[in-house]
């Protein structure tokens, strides 16, 4: 396995990235791995790696890089019950930052890398995301139809809201890949469930929005007290065949 630490011009500046890769020649197709709250972190590489290993080019971003390079708070190795509140305010000013309008001009900076990169397979990649980054992953799908083929974001964050711009509601007339969403228990509630699956019916896309039991907020992620193994397998599960239709891995 080849991973490095990159630096990817932007309309904002440069922001730092992990990537990973096989340890071959080969082109690989790419994969756009959006972090959690927490950001990008050892977990998240670890992640990566493993992802990987099935055959692909793997991007995490640091997508708070405008306030300054990964880790922009001292995160520390166990993300505790007692400990998260505290993270979460200190992280909280980041991701109110990261407006709609940066997350777009993000995702164009971070497909146009990929597309110059010799390692990456020509052809359509997939967007991924944990917690928030499954609203980036959505809009990054949204805004490029043409490139994303595949959608997954597990314990996902604010996808139905009652703003204009709700991830939601580009679905329709704009969303072609395949879509699969993990979801803790309390994510979201039934009635937000049933508008997203609409605008996906709507949409013609495959998809499936799962429930996993069990589980609460943050269920993938083994450096806080919210990881439950079992539903972590349950992700690369769904995830890998999702990835295997409509990448061509190699």
């Amino acid at each position: 396995m080849l991973t490095e630490t990159l630096r990817i011009p932007t309309p904002d500046g440069v922001a730092d990235a992990f990537a990973a890769r096989p340890d071959d020649d080969r082109p690989h197709p790419a994969v756009l791995m959006y972090p959690d709250a927490f950001g990008l972190r050892p977990v998240l590489e670890e992640m990566a790696r493993e992802l990987a290993g099935h055959g692909y080019y793997v991007l995490v971003p640091n997508v708070y890089y405008r306030q300054g390079p990964a880790p922009l708070i001292d995160l520390p190795e166990h993300i505790g019950e007692e400990i998260r509140p505290k993270v979460i305010a200190r992280l909280m000013p980041l991701v109110d930052a990261h407006t709609t309008e940066r997350v777009l001009r993000d995702a164009d900076a971070y497909l146009a890398f990929l597309a110059d990169r010799p390692e990456v397979a020509a052809g359509p990649v997939a967007a991924i995301g944990y917690c928030m980054g499954a609203v980036l992953a959505m809009r990054t799908a949204t805004a490029h139809p043409d490139r994303v083929a595949a959608v997954a974001g597990f314990h996902p964050g604010f996808l139905v809201t009652d703003d204009a711009d709700s991830p939601h509601l580009l679905i329709p007339g704009h969303l072609t890949a395949e879509v699969h969403l993990g979801l803790a228990e309390k994510d979201m509630t039934p009635e937000a469930i049933a508008t997203i699956d609409e605008a996906f019916e709507a949409a013609g896309v495959g998809h499936s929005t799962e429930v996993y039991p069990g589980t609460i907020h943050g269920f993938t992620m083994s450096d806080t007290d919210a990881f439950d193994a079992a539903a972590f397998q349950r992700h690369w599960d769904r995830l890998l065949p999702l990835l295997g239709r409509a990448l061509t891995a190699s």
